[in-house]
């Protein structure tokens, strides 16, 4: 879909990058009987791997294919299956007149144009191809993050390398047969553990993708997106995942990357705080959900809110962390509204550039206490997230809410939790939610960190408070 400015489409892809060893020397020594092989290979298995993956041909290129895919893991598991199945199938002739393929895979932005795709995240899958061993595959740091310890698969660190016509130097990852590791079933059955995540799509009535995804087992309990989410991302990172994990013990966690962000369409129209509700509904009726409890994580407890109060009868409970009720430009503050303003600058000229430091002080507001770690962990989530242009689109809407109306009128329990010291969203704000919602309940805790980390003391806090409130609407 294009954006309504006509810009090129931009999404976030894992694209793998495929080409033959010694192509010209195999031509030169049997050019007939090596176009038959390269041509049955193809048809009998590459191409049939790529579709079950649920991969897009982007382009052939003589010996070699470009191909773009929704998941890094199914990218990878696409691109072992390949290797293992060619190599099974060539062992019995001489070495040095086998087909063999090298493969590279990155995650990064792509510029989608009459079905052709450019850009970094293209030109590093590529480069990752010319440095990988003959029959293995080389992905780069994003890609062995979003799939290290789901596959049972054993990568080779190679350290940061330098590759051609990319200013930055990237981290590359090398999968080789003769690697250790756990076996995998890589031929289109569960790619991870049965408590591990299961990604789907839905679309809405205005024809948005979006990426939603379950995990764990038991009653449900529905995670409203808040400002930058990426399905994949979020499960390793040292940020998000210790959340994914303790609120998926015992039962089944839903949760989505809202439109223009994550793994769902990157341009959408339209993005208003009503679609983002309407995208939420879209997700609960996907998973084929009648009554749930809601968590809401910062902007997410604005959406959760609204939802509430259009759906009375299915929603059994909301759980508000980081929250607000009024954007920054509803609150009456004039020193707010500027704020506002001199951040959406901020994220408009360097969201997207590869120095951090404009991340930095976002980075700095939501997580003043986070170590070295998480903070590069955080850094690149804004530019994996999505767009500069998307994270001024959705900022602006954050920035008008106003539920303060409709919190008298959702009469469910409620557990209100807030930092103190919260840099992002001011204290008062938990406190609003609080007083005004006729049953909630307010947890004040201690720490100035926006988003709560594991390591710090609120952290079991949070813990306790949440899990005896699901079980108290368990009951």
């Amino acid at each position: 879909m294009t954006a309504p400015n006509d810009t090129p489409e931009r999404r976030l892809a894992a694209i793998l990058a495929i080409d033959m060893v010694g192509f010209s020397g195999l031509m030169e020594a049997d050019e007939e009987g090596t176009l038959v092989r390269q041509r049955q290979h193809r048809r009998e298995l590459i191409d049939p791997l790529i579709k079950r993956y649920h991969g897009r041909i982007v382009k052939t290129t003589g010996d070699g294919l470009l191909v773009e895919y929704v998941s890094g893991v199914d990218a990878v598991l696409c691109g072992i299956a390949i290797q293992e199945s060619l190599a099974a199938r060539e062992q019995d002739r001489e070495e040095n007149r086998r087909i063999r393929y090298r493969i590279g895979i990155n995650l990064g932005d792509v510029i989608v144009e009459d079905g052709d795709i450019y850009g970094d995240g293209v030109n590093i899958a590529a480069r990752l191809e010319s440095l990988c061993a003959p029959g293995g595959l080389c992905i780069s740091d994003v890609v062995h993050q979003s799939v290290d310890h789901k596959l049972g698969v054993a990568f080779q660190d190679l350290g940061a390398q330098e590759v051609k016509n990319i200013s930055r130097s990237v981290r590359v990852w090398q999968w080789t047969p003769d690697l250790p590791g756990e076996p995998v079933d890589r031929l289109g059955q569960e790619s991870w553990d049965p408590d591990s995540q299961e990604i789907r799509f839905t679309t809405t009535q205005d024809g948005v993708r979006i990426a939603y995804a379950s995990v764990g087992s038991g009653p449900p309990l529905v995670k409203a997106p808040n400002w930058m989410t990426h399905l994949e991302y979020d499960w390793r990172s040292p940020i998000w995942r210790h959340l994914m994990q303790e609120l998926s013990r015992g039962r089944t966690l839903v949760r989505f990357d809202q439109r223009g962000t994550g793994l769902s369409d990157r341009d959408p129209e339209q993005i208003t705080h009503e679609l983002f509700v309407s995208d939420l509904a879209q997700v609960i009726d996907a998973v084929g959900l009648s009554r749930f409890p809601l968590l809401g994580i910062s902007q997410g407890c604005a959406i959760s809110i609204r939802y509430a109060a259009s759906h009375p009868n299915r929603v059994t409970g909301l759980i508000l962390y980081g929250g607000y009720a009024q954007g920054r430009r509803k609150r009456g503050s004039t020193a707010a509204v500027e704020e506002a303003d001199a951040q959406r600058a901020i994220i408009k000229h360097g969201w997207g550039k590869d120095d951090p430091g404009f991340r930095q002080f976002f980075t700095n507001v939501f997580m003043p206490d986070a170590t070295p770690d998480q903070a590069k962990w955080f850094n690149e989530l804004m530019r994996t997230s999505t767009s500069p242009d998307n994270a001024v689109r959705i900022r602006t809407v954050n920035e008008d809410v106003d539920v303060v109306d409709l919190l008298p009128t959702i009469d469910v329990p409620a557990l209100v939790l807030h930092a103190r010291d919260d840099g992002m969203v001011p204290f008062d704000q938990g406190r609003l939610l609080a007083s005004l919602l006729p049953q909630a309940r307010f947890i004040p805790l201690e720490g100035r960190n926006h988003l709560l980390l594991e390591d710090e003391p609120s952290w079991s806090r949070f813990v306790d408070e949440v899990q005896s409130f699901l079980e108290e609407l368990d009951d």
